[in-house]
């Protein structure tokens, strides 16, 4: 009997997360108990993700803008530092700019534009064409910008983020100045200290910045990558991937999160007797076709993960053996013709015209991509997904 049902993907709720909690325990807990109210069977690779927020929140992985300060100026020993290419977030970057701002006198501001790396945009792409701007070559300063484009509030935050971030720096006493431009050795005419900003194509820019004769380049993974005073910190992604906490300080990325995801596989194993894969999940990597925002803000979209859950997946796609290679079956011979292709498929469909239209993407990515989408980022209070099904194929039968 063919299965009606393939993946599911459910928000489990548990307390909430302080630091110091026994956080695989926590989760372990919270799916025995979602299987008992909701009468689930478990089975072999099930997939438990939890959310990089209370990894890092257990850990106490926080530190202030006082702390992010001190570490801007060690690293730099300069009152006057260049950003280039901060994405437009108050939540994701904004108290990371307040404490790099009290470390400085003076800043240099490099935007891209008409929108961040990200997909926030400064102004609609269209004004470019109206404007006779091309953004490819045109570097502008703040009062060029203002004619061209005046005062535009993102459509979704009501914020002008030139104007917010300006004022955010003055209210330390650091002077800043702004430059727009999307090729990053635009801000080398005014300081040779650069701080990169930017998050997936921040190498790429430190390469270019140095070779073109700066003095010295960090990139945000490089501050906060050790303790300051006690702090926490990230050794491998520094204030990359961090969110606002209060109004002084940051919640980090989560640390030894390959040490959790083992612990968390561990524990459930001895819970439920199957092996259950896990991993710690961050920004979906998926694309909003109104706001325009790529949703992943975070450097990786699972920072740790169990074996099973390596690699991409190898999957046939349906419409095209029915279209193509049984285009003249209808009916139970079709469906018994695509089981038995999908049953002895070869182990790496990789370039072959059945597998065309297959999502190309590692599975990390679109199981994280799923989590996200499911547990959202308000209110809903599942910072735990537990997903089964999602190896299942349309070959397997009912059990």
């Amino acid at each position: 009997m063919m299965r009606t049902v393939g993946t599911v993907s459910r928000g489990v709720r548990c307390p909430v997360i302080r630091e110091g909690d026994d956080l695989v325990k926590i989760v372990t807990d919270a799916i025995v108990a979602c299987g008992k109210e909701q009468n689930i069977a478990f089975n072999d690779r099930d997939i438990v993700a939890v959310t990089e927020a209370v990894v890092a929140r257990s850990q106490g992985n926080y530190a202030t803008t006082e702390a992010i300060a001190k570490d801007c100026r060690a690293k730099f020993g300069t009152d006057t530092i260049g950003l280039t290419f901060p994405i437009l977030s108050r939540n994701r970057i904004a108290i990371c700019l307040k404490g790099i701002a009290k470390a400085f006198k003076k800043a240099y501001i490099l935007m891209s534009y008409p929108s961040d790396e990200v997909g926030n945009h400064l102004f609609d792409e269209d004004l470019l064409d109206e404007k006779g701007v091309n953004p490819w070559s045109d570097v502008l300063d703040e009062k060029k910008y203002r004619e061209l484009f005046g005062y535009v509030k993102h459509p979704f935050t009501g914020v002008d983020y030139v104007e917010y971030y300006g004022e955010l720096f003055r209210a330390e006493g650091c002077e800043v100045e702004f430059v727009f431009a999307n090729d990053v050795r635009a801000i080398l005419p005014y300081t040779k200290n650069v701080l990169c900003c930017d998050i997936h194509s921040r190498e790429r820019s430190k390469r270019r910045l140095l070779a073109a004769g700066a003095e010295k380049v960090l990139l945000l993974s490089d501050i906060m990558n050790a303790p300051v005073d006690g702090s926490g910190c990230n050794e491998q992604y520094g204030l990359l991937g961090s969110n606002k906490a209060t109004e002084d300080s940051v919640k980090l990325f989560p640390r030894d999160c390959q040490s959790f995801v083992n612990a968390l596989a561990e524990s459930l194993y001895k819970a439920t007797g199957k092996h259950i894969e896990a991993m710690i999940y961050g920004d979906g990597a998926f694309k909003d076709p109104v706001g325009k925002i790529w949703e992943l803000a975070d450097p990786v979209v699972s920072p740790a993960y169990t074996s099973g859950l390596e690699g991409q997946p190898n999957e046939l796609k349906l419409k095209y053996l029915a279209d193509n290679d049984f285009a003249d079956l209808s009916g139970e011979a079709l469906t018994s013709a695509i089981k038995e292709s999908i049953s002895h498929k070869e182990a790496d469909l990789k370039g072959q015209m059945a597998s065309q239209g297959t999502t190309p993407r590692r599975l990390t990515d679109l199981i994280g991509s799923l989590c996200d989408l499911t547990s959202g980022s308000g209110d809903k209070g599942t910072p735990i997904i537990f997903i089964q099904g999602y190896f299942d194929n349309y070959a397997k039968e009912a059990e």
